[in-house]
C-alpha cells in the first residue's frame, strides 16, 4: 500500500509505502498500485492512550471493548490502556487476560490492561501484580484510578514490588478525607453555587507524598489527570531532582475552565461538567499547558470516561463523574497547544505516541515514522473545522462537554501494523 502526499509531523509532502505492517520506503512519487490518498494531510505515528476507561467487563451499557476501541481508532488511537475499575475488577490474572483477549478479537486497536494495584480497589490489600504482570496480557501499568491508594505504606509496597518487572504505579491524586462530599474545585465558583469544594491541596499532597515514596525506594511513579498548578510546581521539583516521575494531563483540563458550572449554554449545574478531578481556573489551565510545553507534564491521556444518559442526565449531586474523550482528543490539543503556538507537531507526536508508548513499555507502538517501523499511522487534516456531534461518536455513551463546539481538525484515516481502521473519517 502506498500513502500519497502526507507531511510527517507537519514537513515537506511525501509519500509512505507500507509492506507487511510495516513502513518499507518514504519518499516523493513512490510506485503503487494500492493507494490511499493523503491529500496533504499530517502524518503522526498512531496515538497511544494511557488512561482508557472500556467498561467491559460489568458495565456494557456504557462502553464495550469494541465499540471503545472503535472510538479510538476513529480519535486517531492504535493503542489503548484500559484502566482496571471494571466489574469485576481488573485485579487478576484472568480479567486482565479477558480483557486483552477481547481487544485482540475486535482490534480496531490494541488494548494493554491496566491491573489494579489494591484487591476491588478497596485500598486494603495489595492485587495480584506479579501475576497480572506475568499473565499474557504482560500488564505493566498499574492503578486504583477513580480512587486513590491513599494508604502510604500500601503505597510503598505497590511501588516496591512493581520494580521486579519494570512496572509503574499510575496514582489517582485525591486525598479521600479532604474531598468527602466534594462536588466541584474549591473556589469563587463552587461559593456562589453552593457545592461542596474539591480543593487543590487534596490532590497536591498525594503528589508530594508519593513523589518521595517513588524516589525513597527507587520506583516508577506515574501521576494522573494532573489538574492543578501546585502539582505542577511538585512535579517539576520532583523531576529536578531526578527521580523517575511521570505525569499526565487531560485534553478538558487543558481547555475548560471550572466558569462552565456556572455559565454553560444551557445554565448552571449541568452535569456534563462533572469530572473527577475537577475542572479547575483560569490559571490552572494556562499553568497546565506551559508544563506540557515544557514537559513538566509528559503526555495527554484522554482519561475516556463514558456513561449512560441516565447517570449523567441526572442532578447535579448524584451524576456520574467523567466525559468521554477519545474522538475529540487530538482537536483539543491542537486548539489548546498547537494554535497557541506552545506545541508543534513534532511536540504534539511526543506527548500522545512516544513518550505514552514509553511509559507503558509498549514496544511496537509510539515509533517515530521511519522506515522499518511498525506502520501505526494517524493521517490528521489541521486545516478542517468540525461541529462535534455525539450522535456520531462510535462510542456508546454521549457524555462530551463539546457538544455543539466548532472544534479545528479532523482524523482522516488510522492505520493499526498498516492495516487501515478508518479512512476518510469513517470506520473499516
Amino acid at each position: 500500500m502506498i500513502i500519497r502526499n502526507v507531511r510527517i509531523l507537519g514537513g515537506e509532502p511525501a509519500d509512505i509505502r507500507i509492506e507487511n505492517g510495516a513502513i518499507a520506503e518514504i519518499g516523493p512519487g513512490l510506485p503503487g498500485e494500492s493507494v490511499v490518498d493523503g491529500a496533504g494531510a499530517i502524518a503522526l505515528p498512531g496515538l497511544v492512550d494511557l488512561h482508557t476507561h472500556l467498561r467491559e467487563p460489568g458495565r456494557e451499557d456504557a462502553e464495550t471493548v469494541q465499540t471503545g476501541t472503535q472510538s479510538a481508532a476513529r480519535g486517531g488511537y492504535t493503542a489503548v490502556h484500559a484502566m482496571a475499575n471494571t466489574s469485576p475488577v481488573a485485579d487478576t490474572a484472568g480479567v486482565v487476560e479477558q480483557v486483552w483477549r477481547l481487544g485482540r478479537e475486535f482490534a480496531h486497536c490494541d488494548v494493554h490492561p491496566v491491573g489494579a494495584v489494591t484487591v476491588g480497589l478497596e485500598g486494603k490489600q495489595l492485587a495480584e501484580l506479579g501475576a497480572m504482570a506475568d499473565s499474557a496480557a504482560r500488564v505493566r501499568v498499574f492503578s486504583d484510578d477513580g480512587k486513590c491508594v491513599d494508604d502510604a505504606v500500601l503505597m510503598r509496597r505497590a511501588l516496591e514490588y512493581v520494580k521486579a518487572f519494570d512496572g509503574v504505579v499510575a496514582q489517582h491524586a485525591q486525598e479521600p478525607r479532604l474531598t468527602a462530599g466534594a462536588q466541584m474545585n474549591e473556589g469563587v465558583v463552587s461559593g456562589r453555587l453552593g457545592l461542596t469544594g474539591w480543593p487543590a491541596v487534596a490532590e497536591e499532597a498525594i503528589i508530594a507524598r508519593d513523589c518521595l515514596l517513588a524516589a525513597h525506594v527507587g520506583s516508577r511513579l506515574h501521576v494522573c489527570h494532573v489538574s492543578t498548578a501546585g502539582s505542577v510546581e511538585i512535579i517539576r521539583w520532583a523531576k529536578s531532582k531526578g527521580w523517575n516521575v511521570t505525569a499526565e494531563v487531560t485534553p478538558h483540563h487543558l481547555l475548560l475552565t471550572d466558569d462552565l458550572v456556572e455559565e454553560s449554554p444551557v445554565g448552571a449545574y449541568n452535569p456534563i461538567y462533572k469530572v473527577n478531578p475537577p475542572l479547575r481556573t483560569r490559571a490552572d489551565v494556562e499553568a497546565l499547558r506551559a508544563a506540557l510545553a515544557d514537559g513538566t507534564i509528559d503526555i495527554v491521556a484522554t482519561d475516556h470516561a463514558p456513561h449512560p444518559v441516565e447517570d449523567k442526565e441526572t442532578e447535579w449531586s448524584a451524576a456520574a463523574m467523567g466525559m468521554v474523550g477519545l474522538e475529540t482528543a487530538l482537536s483539543v490539543v491542537q486548539e489548546a497547544m498547537v494554535e497557541t503556538g506552545l506545541l508543534d507537531w513534532a511536540g504534539v507526536a511526543q506527548r500522545m505516541s512516544v513518550v505514552p508508548a514509553r511509559i507503558g513499555r509498549l514496544g511496537g507502538q509510539g515509533q517515530p515514522l521511519d522506515v522499518g517501523a511498525p506502520a501505526n499511522i494517524t493521517l490528521y487534516d489541521p486545516s478542517a473545522r468540525t461541529k462535534v456531534d455525539p450522535s456520531a461518536f462510535a462510542s456508546k455513551s454521549r457524555n462530551t462537554p463539546y457538544e455543539g463546539m466548532t472544534l479545528p481538525g479532523r482524523v482522516v484515516a488510522t492505520f493499526l501494523r498498516g492495516r487501515p481502521t478508518v479512512l476518510e473519517g469513517k470506520l473499516v
